[in-house]
């Protein structure tokens, strides 16, 4: 009986594979593939404390810092580039207002755009800033040409006064998203 179930066993199994509904495939559905990932990336982090605001010169300027920025110098990421966002965080407890702007350089140190922020003293509320490049934003031309950002702090108030907040200081977060598509 044993015997006789195997073969019929193979049998039922192929007519079926036979007889099954298949689609036949189709390899070119690759062409119509959109890959299009986001990359979201920390970009720079300020912090500094009313006493070092106080104690810089009296020029006003407590923060002036070049960096590297060379997120799109390979050609292929730069291309592939559809748009970006730069988001700023901005917190500040001292008992000053204060100016922060952002320069976007490129390798020979031309400016293409720059960010200014004036930022009330304490209490004031922390800002978020999103600005958009690409489609209805900035030029996507500005991001994919830069090589430094200069950031630079000054303090528009006084030098001797004190906030009464705890430890008060300014931090500036910033933060990237950027959009490409790579097939």
């Amino acid at each position: 009986m044993k015997k006789l179930l195997s073969p019929f066993l193979l049998l039922v199994t192929t007519v079926i594979l036979i007889l099954s509904c298949a689609e036949e495939q189709d390899f070119d559905q690759f062409d119509d593939l959109s890959v299009t990932p986001i990359v979201a990336s920390s970009i720079f982090y300020l912090e500094s404390d009313e006493e070092f605001i106080n104690s810089a010169s009296a020029a006003s300027t407590f923060y002036a810092q070049t960096f590297n920025f060379d997120a799109f110098n390979e050609q292929f990421v730069a291309e592939r580039l559809l748009q970006g966002t730069m988001i700023y965080e901005l917190e500040n407890t001292t008992s000053k207002t204060l100016s922060i702007t952002i320069e976007f350089l490129d390798e020979g140190g031309n400016l293409l755009d720059l960010e200014s922020f004036s930022i009330d003293p304490a209490p004031a509320q922390p800002q978020i800033i999103e600005v958009a490049y690409g489609p209805g934003g900035k030029s996507l031309d500005i991001l994919t040409n830069t090589s430094n950002l200069r950031v630079i702090g000054n303090n528009l108030g006084d030098v001797t006064s004190v906030s009464s907040e705890p430890e008060p200081k300014i931090i500036m977060r910033s933060a990237a998203e950027f959009l490409f598509r790579l097939k």
